[in-house]
């Protein structure tokens, strides 16, 4: 059973289900609806497809994330990021508006969903952590300017081809800004204005529905569309239907980068969000199980004409805060997308493209993050290169290679920490037992003849001829005697082939020089590398439990008969003859 509720987490909260939550859901589930209708078709003209292809992204696969997730309060369906990326990967393959379009949006997300569930059953979540947060704020940014951009076209009535790299999508506008439709910038206008006035004066107003609503009667009202507004038209009034979309070899193959992008991307920014709201609401959240239940909803939406979707950090804070207690509230949300697909598609036949367009870049706004920008920089300022890298490789490149090439700048800067990493001469401080940094605490006093160097990363291919380079000119800084180097450990946490053999240069370098090398507090993975690398007998008895012992012994100058295990310096006890020998 435990398993079967692993795999179907609604067995596991339905059967407990308290009917004291039932209003708080129904409640949370038709305010997202509200939101998410628009929403839905919006995200779909921003992804190159018609309005009912959203409508159909916000049902079954909304179901289906219900019965496989594990969030509470996760609001899942179309999101901008998302719409974008679908529409930047199928754009130069697929002519827009045709079967094979839609048929390529369908392919896409059952793609994203079997790569979804294949890391997630790989237990392989950590993979997304390759995308690093800095990188992650960045891309956003660049993405919801891109976003932003696309719409101008939709507010200002103006026809504008699409365009491969965001430059020339700047530049399309301004060739074709003066054919403005001044009824259309007026609708915008009003639609911007009273979305964001919503939001500011009366938040828990579905803002969208209501631009929705109100844009519609004015071009029924006004008769805008004989003026030149755009309209969505007839949208179709069936309900989602199963159908397997085209494997077509090429196309799969096409596709495939995008759908590993769309993925990290799209699980990035739904776990970000699922965790806080966990948090807040103390309980767990199994992020392997969160992609198997995103996995799950992208497949479905595959299967039944929609395009890729992930959890949207604006839904589900409406969703929250709206009383959302279970997943119940996504199965309320995704019937109300379900009657308005059945029933109400006509009343959206006359709504403004300006409308739709608006609603995406009120949503947008948020994602370029000026304060997290300040806030990367504060907490660690090469963070920027990455932020920087993805934000503008993303503009100049474009969606797919903007990402790859921050991808590969996070890491390029990751390797370069590594192979210089922190490191510190130490001092005791008196009255302890402790040594610390004398350049944090100058109090510190170092010993005469003595050089103690703590290392505070791995010893690796990456930074061993550093870190030799380093313990060499701190010996070459030893004037008079006992000239001893000893290496604190106690930060280093592996050890591999490369820094082993580094090590068994650096004694002989040592020798060579008349100084000994002493380590301490040695941990257990690292020890079992010296052992088997037979640096443990070089070492003899110069090593450690800790730094103060290794003076102690030092100052004392005279080698003795030691209990390892006893001085908790190795688990595997006494000491043989051989490694009783001074070194």
């Amino acid at each position: 059973m435990a398993s079967l509720t692993r795999l179907l987490p609604i067995l596991g909260w339905a059967p407990r289900y308290k009917r004291d939550d039932l209003r708080s859901d129904l409640t949370a589930g038709l305010t997202v609806g509200a939101m998410l209708v628009p929403q839905a078709m919006a995200y779909a003209l921003l992804a190159g497809l018609p309005p009912e292809v959203g409508l159909y992204a916000a049902t079954i696969p909304v179901l289906v994330y219900a019965l496989f997730g594990t969030s509470r309060q996760l609001a899942v369906g179309p999101v901008a990021i998302v719409s974008l990326l679908t529409a930047s990967a199928l754009a130069p393959l697929v002519e827009e508006g045709t079967a094979g379009y839609l048929g390529a949006a369908a392919l896409l997300a059952f793609m994203v969903g079997v790569v979804h569930i294949v890391l997630g059953v790989g237990r392989l979540g950590f993979l997304v952590n390759f995308l690093s947060h800095s990188v992650l704020v960045g891309f956003t940014a660049a993405a919801a300017i891109i976003i932003g951009f696309s719409q101008a076209k939709h507010l200002f009535g103006i026809s504008m081809d699409r365009k491969d790299h965001f430059y020339e999508t700047v530049v399309e506008f301004f060739k074709n800004v003066a054919d403005y439709n001044t009824a259309t910038v007026i609708l915008g206008a009003l639609a911007l204005l009273t979305l964001f006035g919503l939001k500011r004066i009366a938040p828990a107003v579905p803002a969208a529905l209501v631009v929705v609503i109100g844009s519609i009667l004015a071009v029924e009202i006004f008769d805008l569309e004989s003026r030149g507004v755009r309209v969505v038209g007839d949208i179709p009034d069936s309900l989602p239907a199963f159908g397997l979309p085209d494997f077509s070899g090429s196309l799969v193959a096409n596709l495939a980068g995008t759908a590993l992008v769309i993925t990290v991307v799209g699980f990035m920014e739904s776990i970000a969000v699922a965790k806080v709201y966990a948090r807040r609401h103390r309980y767990n959240l199994d992020a392997n199980a969160e992609l198997v239940g995103l996995g799950a909803a992208n497949v479905a939406s595959g299967l039944f004409g929609g395009y890729p979707v992930t959890g949207g950090f604006s839904r589900t804070a409406v969703n929250d805060s709206a009383g959302s207690r279970t997943p119940l509230a996504s199965i309320f949300t995704a019937i109300v997308v379900l009657i308005t697909l059945a029933f109400l598609t006509p009343l959206f036949s006359s709504l403004p493209n300006a409308a739709l367009g608006a609603i995406i870049v009120v949503a947008i706004v948020g994602l370029v993050d000026i304060a997290e920008m300040k806030h990367v920089a504060e907490v660690k300022k090469t963070d920027l290169i990455g932020l920087g890298v993805a934000f503008f490789g993303t503009l100049v490149l474009g969606i797919e290679l903007g990402i790859l090439v921050a991808v590969v700048a996070s890491m390029l800067v990751v390797f370069a920490r590594i192979s210089m990493p922190h490191s510190a001469t130490l001092g005791h401080v008196e009255g302890t037992t402790s040594y610390r940094n004398v350049a944090r605490f100058p109090e510190a006093k170092t010993t005469d003849g003595v050089r103690i160097v703590r290392v505070d990363a791995a010893l690796s291919f990456v930074n061993a001829v550093n870190i030799k380079k380093l313990l060499l000119a701190e010996a070459d800084a030893l004037t008079q005697e006992p000239r001893s180097l000893v290496l604190d450990a106690s930060g280093i946490n592996d050890l591999d082939a490369t820094g082993a053999e580094m090590l068994h240069d650096l004694l002989a370098d040592l020798k060579d020089r008349n100084v000994a090398l002493h380590v301490s507090d040695v941990k257990g993975p690292v020890r079992d590398v010296l052992r088997r690398s037979g640096l443990w007998e070089q070492l003899g008895t110069n090593v450690h439990s800790s730094t103060f012992e290794a003076i102690a012994s030092i100052q004392t100058n005279r080698a003795q008969s030691v209990d390892q295990r006893q001085l908790g310096i190795d688990e595997r006890g006494s000491l043989s003859n051989r490694e009783q020998s001074t070194v």
